[in-house]
């Protein structure tokens, strides 16, 4: 089996699952109880907080626990809407931004606010020019994710930063949930961001768990009230256990950073460039520093990409028709339509997503592989 399906989800780490496992079988008291139960439950808690901000860099009264992306994303864009409301109704999202802020901020328009969309480029980058030119005494809130899920475009969230340092006013949000692990943190948590969304399974812990990044200082309203858990920012009982396999799986991420982002890049660009070799596959996805070591995102001419899923899905190799949150749903990528890609090559898109679980040998089954594919394919069209 081969599982080039990284960015839908990850395998958790057996380090994250047996610390799972030990929290919750031998530390489940609710951090809440003032028994020893719970007061090592909140040791847990507070020290798995500490050492999440300490690997990005930041402080531990910064960091508050998730159920994952889609809860932090639509939290920051929801809760900073409905605390900035009296000072402007007016918000910014990319054209490319994942379904947890498009969706949220298409709920706050129906919701008396007004949103913009910041175009992107061929390429699938955003255009900062246009973006500026988007801002208005009434803006609240920008959103750019940092790594599109979909071609694996970094985002220029320094340049934005740039644009935003006049205006003190902005909250600015960045979706990181495809970046951690896979970019430099210096490259998306900029000084200037106010708000950043994680979530564990893409980084090798379990789901159902990621965090936000809280500027300190800033102001945002909770989207769930309640006991007054996470300083009266999300309330619920903590899934001490979740977090706590997943400051692990952070921090066995990031230990590995140095020589697996090299080894996962090196895989991409031996893929990228078979692929390159055949007129009819376009490949969307880019090379070098610009895009991310482990997206590679193409499409065969004539043929839908779920065919292409499930052609790979006979031989036990795994990959997507781009965003798995949008797939079984039958829409093209966004992304490419963003971009400008008609719309029935976008839906030709295939995602391989890499990993350092992988290895040069499952590369080389896959390109074999993939020949058999691309000749059947050349049959039916």
């Amino acid at each position: 089996m081969i599982y080039f399906d990284n960015s839908a989800t990850t395998v958790p780490y057996p380090e994250a699952l047996r610390t799972y496992q030990e929290v919750a079988t031998k530390i489940f008291g609710n951090p809440s109880s003032l028994h020893q139960l719970g007061t090592s439950a909140t040791r847990i808690l507070e020290a798995s907080r500490k050492q999440v901000a300490d690997l990005i860099g930041k402080s531990a009264d910064e960091i508050f626990f998730t159920s994952g992306g889609t809860e932090g994303d639509n939290w920051v864009i929801k809760g900073v809407a409905f605390e900035k409301e009296p000072y402007g109704k007016h918000i910014i999202v990319s054209d490319i931004e994942h379904p947890a802020v498009k969706e949220s901020a298409k709920w706050l328009s129906e919701h008396g606010f007004e949103v913009s969309y910041a175009p992107v480029n061929e390429q699938g980058f955003v255009d900062v020019e246009a973006l500026a030119g988007l801002l208005r005494p009434d803006t609240i809130l920008v959103s750019v994710m940092a790594v599109n899920n979909e071609i694996g475009s970094i985002q220029p969230i320094q340049a934005i930063s740039d644009i935003l340092a006049d205006e003190p006013t902005i909250s600015f949000h960045v979706d990181a949930v495809q970046a951690i692990g896979k970019i430099p943190v210096s490259a998306y948590l900029t000084d200037r961001v106010d708000f950043a969304t994680f979530s564990g399974h893409k980084f090798h812990a379990v789901r159902g768990v990621g965090f936000v990044y809280k500027k300190a200082g800033k102001k945002i309203t909770p989207l769930l009230t309640g006991g007054g858990q996470e300083k009266d920012f999300r309330s619920t009982t903590e899934n001490v256990a979740g977090i706590a396999s997943m400051a692990k799986a952070l921090r066995l991420v990031t230990d590995k950073e140095a020589f697996s982002l090299p080894k996962i890049a090196k895989m991409k660009k031996i893929i990228f460039d078979e692929l390159a070799k055949y007129e009819d596959i376009t490949i969307f996805s880019g090379e070098g520093e610009d895009f991310a070591p482990n997206i590679l995102t193409f499409g065969i001419k004539g043929v839908r990409g779920e065919v292409i899923v499930h052609a790979f899905e006979e031989h036990q190799i795994y990959i997507s028709t781009t965003s798995a949150c949008s797939s079984k749903a039958g829409k093209p990528a966004g992304t490419l339509i963003s971009m400008g890609v008609p719309t029935k090559l976008a839906q030709t898109a295939v995602r391989i997503s890499l990993d350092d679980d992988n290895d040069m040998g499952q590369v080389e089954q896959f390109l074999t592989i993939f020949k058999q594919v691309y000749a059947k394919t050349q049959k039916v069209r």
